[in-house]
């Protein structure tokens, strides 16, 4: 790898034993918050192209491009959200952000649920309005969400830990969702989100503070840092991220991996049903896949803790490229062999979910950024995570539908859905592991350095 050697989180981390680790009991309560959130991924990006095509009767080609609309719209806000979170964040912290943006976060999560009769285009109009104000919600609580934790160590061990612990916690609201994954389930679980979303918001008052701010609680009293108290924020910041070149390559490398992963929670639904033969076993497949990653999770941690994230992120994108593959030659009846895929993918998981988040707070660090640019960093970082999803819904879906392929239908084209599901996700993974392989670490000693003197 190249780049300056990687030293192990243990031995860096002996580098900050002057500052007080925050509890795994604290981070819990900070990163129970993603169980809500994650809640939703599920249905918003699995459930909804297959509900509004099947059930609501939307021709797959509108759907997707809908939905690749409202995603367009939403991706763009995200980093004036991540801007905005930052210039004003000595008058409302990111509890405050969060805990306004989750009003019409359930209500615009309850409405896409239950979409009224009427016209095909009314229909779109309701699905096109319900996604944008569930996805600017939604980005703007984990937008404050992920940057708050970025703050909380300048230890990539505990970076490890805090990510870890957030996406472990998301699994489980996945693992909820995945439950609940069928048209008839809608009210229980819009009914399901909102209570633990009321739980995840009054756990995070106990959750740590940024250190920044934890030092001026600990000089001057104070519950949260006062606006005066708040650091200086300086202009708006695209040049400065731009120019940082672990940054934007670290992007890449989130991007096309990102895009992978994409392909195959869009497809799914239609790949169990058409190209596997049952489209009701897609529940216990989903189950498998999450329970698989909520089991690795803590492996996971422990890996990016003894060699680092991006080391750890490496393996992960290997493994699940290696068992990904099989799903391409699979066919009618193939459900054990699907099942299998789904374990082992679903192990590989965690490193996705929690490499990626510490290495984007190592690069903020090395880069002057900590404790002032977390927002605009992480806004960003969501915008590529709407493009994927975006490209995946707007280009995938009508891709398929041109090469013949209708839902349901005998006659459609089940290749098409199985090259588009399976084997082109593996390419651009494999795509995403070499830029890795090629990246800078910015766990290394000369960015750490820099990080200490810039905190």
């Amino acid at each position: 790898m190249t780049g300056s050697p990687l030293t192990t989180p243990d031995e860096v981390g002996a580098r900050h034993s002057d500052q007080a680790e925050p509890s795994n009991r604290s981070l819990v309560a900070y990163g129970f918050l993603r169980a809500p959130l994650a809640l939703l991924e599920l249905p918003l990006f699995v459930l909804l192209p297959a509900f509004y095509s099947r059930e609501a009767g939307l021709a797959i080609a509108v759907v997707g491009l809908v939905l690749f609309a409202a995603r367009l719209v939403d991706a763009i806000a995200d980093p004036l959200i991540g801007a905005a979170i930052d210039r004003s964040r000595g008058a409302a912290s990111y509890r405050r952000w969060i805990l306004v943006a989750c009003i019409p976060l359930a209500v615009g999560f309850s409405a896409m649920l239950h979409p009224p009769g009427g016209s095909p285009s009314g229909l779109a109009a309701w699905l096109a309005a319900g996604s944008v104000l569930t996805y600017l919600a939604w980005s703007t609580v984990t937008i404050a969400h992920q940057a708050w934790g970025a703050e909380l160590s300048a230890n990539p061990a505990t970076r490890v830990r805090i990510t870890g612990i957030r996406e472990a916690c998301g699994l489980a609201g996945v693992l909820a969702s995945a439950a609940l994954l069928e048209p008839q389930h809608a009210t229980a679980l819009a009914g399901l989100f909102v209570a633990v979303l009321a739980i995840a918001a009054a756990l995070l008052s106990r959750a740590p503070l940024p250190v920044a701010a934890a030092s001026e609680q600990s000089a001057s009293g104070d519950t949260l840092p006062s606006a005066q108290s708040a650091p200086p924020r300086r202009a708006w910041p695209w040049r400065e991220l731009r120019r940082n070149r672990i940054f934007t390559r670290l992007l890449a490398v989130f991007m096309m991996n990102g895009t992978a992963s994409a392909l195959p929670a869009t497809l799914v639904l239609f790949f169990v049903a058409d190209v596997l033969g049952d489209g009701a076993r897609a529940p216990l497949f989903l189950l498998i896949y999450f329970a698989a990653a909520a089991i690795g999770m803590p492996l996971w941690i422990r890996i990016g803790v003894r060699i680092g994230a991006q080391h750890a992120w490496l393996i992960g994108m290997m493994a699940a490229v290696l068992a990904f593959a099989g799903a391409f030659a699979l066919g009618q009846g193939d459900y054990l062999a699907f099942g299998v895929i789904c374990a082992v993918t679903g192990l590989a998981l965690g490193a996705d979910l929690a490499m990626p988040p510490a290495l984007l707070a190592a690069a903020i660090a090395a880069s002057g950024g900590r404790g002032e640019r977390e927002g605009a960093y992480f806004g960003v970082w969501s915008l590529a995570t709407k493009l994927n999803l975006a490209l995946a819904a707007g280009l995938g879906l009508p891709l398929i539908g041109l090469l013949g392929y209708q839902p349901g239908t005998p006659d459609s084209n089940t290749f098409a859905l199985s090259f588009a599901y399976a084997a082109l996700p593996c390419l651009i993974k494999l795509i995403a592991a070499w830029l890795l392989w090629r990246l800078p670490s910015p766990e290394s000693d000369t960015d750490l350095q820099r990080s200490t003197v810039n905190a």
